[in-house]
C-alpha cells in the first residue's frame, strides 16, 4: 500500500489547460462522492496553481495540484525559450504532464520538457498524450513509405528514467494495438480506451436493447469489436468501382434489420467514410444511424459535412478529452 500523502503535481502544454483544470476538478468530485471529509496537507503554492484533492483507491487522500510554472516562449528565430520555475519544488514528487502533439511544431517544445521532468528528480513521471498523431502511419506498404508511428515512439522512448523507474506513457485509442512494440524498453506505454464511455451513455438510451455497433472497416472491427460482446459484427468494406470506391456493408447486418446502428470508429477526418458506411447500413434496412469517434480532427471544418446530410446520424458522439482521462484518474500513481 502507498501511503504517500505528498501531492501528485500536474504541468500540462498551454494548448491542455482547461483540460488540467477539468481534472482537478473531476477529482473533487471524486473525492465528495467518496464522503470523504478529511484533506491531505500541502505545502503553500503559487497563485499560479489550482490545488485539488481527490481518492487514489482506498489509500487515503493526496492533493493534485495544476501548477502553471512552465514558461513557454520563443527565441526570435521560432525556436522554444523554455523554463521550469519550480524545479525544487518538483523534486522528490510524483509528477504528470498531460500533452497534446495535434501538430508538429508543437511536438519538438514539448519533448524538450519531457525529457527534464526526470532530470529534475521527479520520483514518478506519467505523460498523458489523449491522440497518437501518427497512428494511421503505422506500417510500411510499400517500399518507399516511412513508419512515423515508429518515429514519434522512439522520440518519446528517450524519455529518461525516473528513481521509481520508466516513465509510463497513457494513450486513449492508438490507432494499431502493435504500435505498443514502436516503444522501447525505457519507457512503459499504457494504451487506454473511451469506449467504455460510449457504453455507459448507449445504457442510458430508451432503445439500448434495440442497438448494434458497425465498424467503417475490418481494421476498426478488430480493434474495438471484444468492447461490445458481439460474436457476428457488423463490418462495411472499401470497394473499388473504377475510378471510386464504394463502401458496402461486408457482413452482420442480415438478421437485424430494424434495429438502431451505432458506426463506432477510432478517427475521423473528413467524413467522407462515416456518411457512405451509414448510407450503405440504411440501404440495407437498419431503422437509424448514429456515429462515435474518440478522435474527432475534422480538418477545415470538416464537420459541416454531417449538417443538414443527405444521411442523417440521430447522434454523433465525440469525446471530449478530459472525459476520456476519467478512468485514468482512479488509478494509483
Amino acid at each position: 500500500m502507498n501511503n504517500d500523502d505528498s501531492p501528485v503535481l500536474l504541468y500540462a502544454h498551454p494548448s491542455m489547460y482547461l483540460l488540467a483544470e477539468e481534472i482537478v476538478n473531476m477529482c473533487t468530485r471524486l473525492s465528495n462522492e467518496c464522503s470523504q471529509s478529511s484533506q491531505a496537507d500541502t505545502p503553500s503554492v503559487s497563485k499560479r496553481s489550482i490545488e485539488r484533492t481527490f481518492s487514489l483507491s482506498g489509500n487515503g487522500l493526496r492533493a493534485v495540484i495544476f501548477r502553471k510554472t512552465i514558461q513557454w516562449k520563443k527565441f526570435q528565430d521560432g525556436f522554444p525559450n523554455l523554463f521550469i520555475e519550480d524545479v525544487k519544488y518538483m523534486a522528490g514528487k510524483d509528477v504528470i504532464f498531460i500533452g497534446s502533439f495535434h501538430t508538429p511544431e508543437l511536438i519538438f517544445e514539448q519533448l524538450s520538457v519531457l525529457y527534464s521532468f526526470p532530470r529534475y528528480l521527479a520520483k514518478s513521471f506519467h505523460f498523458i498524450l489523449p491522440y497518437f498523431p501518427t497512428g494511421t502511419m503505422e506500417r510500411v506498404d510499400t517500399e518507399g513509405q516511412i513508419a512515423t508511428a515508429k518515429t514519434l515512439a522512439t522520440l518519446i522512448s528517450a524519455i529518461p528514467l525516473t528513481a521509481k523507474g520508466p516513465a509510463q506513457i497513457c494513450i486513449f485509442d492508438i490507432h494499431a494495438l502493435q504500435e505498443r512494440f514502436y516503444f522501447s524498453d525505457n519507457i512503459i506505454p499504457r494504451l487506454e480506451s473511451a469506449v467504455p464511455l460510449l457504453l455507459r451513455e448507449v445504457d442510458r438510451m430508451a432503445d439500448k436493447d434495440n442497438i448494434a455497433y458497425a465498424f467503417p472497416d475490418d481494421g476498426a472491427c478488430k480493434r474495438f469489436h471484444h468492447f461490445f460482446g458481439d460474436d457476428n459484427p457488423i463490418t462495411c468494406v472499401k470497394i473499388r468501382d473504377g475510378n471510386k470506391r464504394i463502401v458496402k456493408v461486408k457482413d452482420g447486418i442480415k438478421s437485424r434489420k430494424t434495429i438502431h446502428v451505432i458506426i463506432v470508429d477510432d478517427l475521423v477526418q473528413t467524413g467522407g467514410t462515416l456518411k457512405e458506411c451509414g448510407k450503405a447500413l440504411l440501404e440495407k434496412g437498419a431503422k437509424s444511424v448514429s456515429a462515435y469517434v474518440t478522435h474527432p480532427v475534422f480538418p477545415n471544418d470538416s464537420w459541416k459535412r454531417f449538417v443538414d446530410s443527405d444521411v442523417k446520424f440521430e447522434n454523433f458522439w465525440i469525446q471530449i478529452q478530459y472525459l476520456m482521462l476519467e478512468r485514468y484518474v482512479n488509478t494509483p500513481i
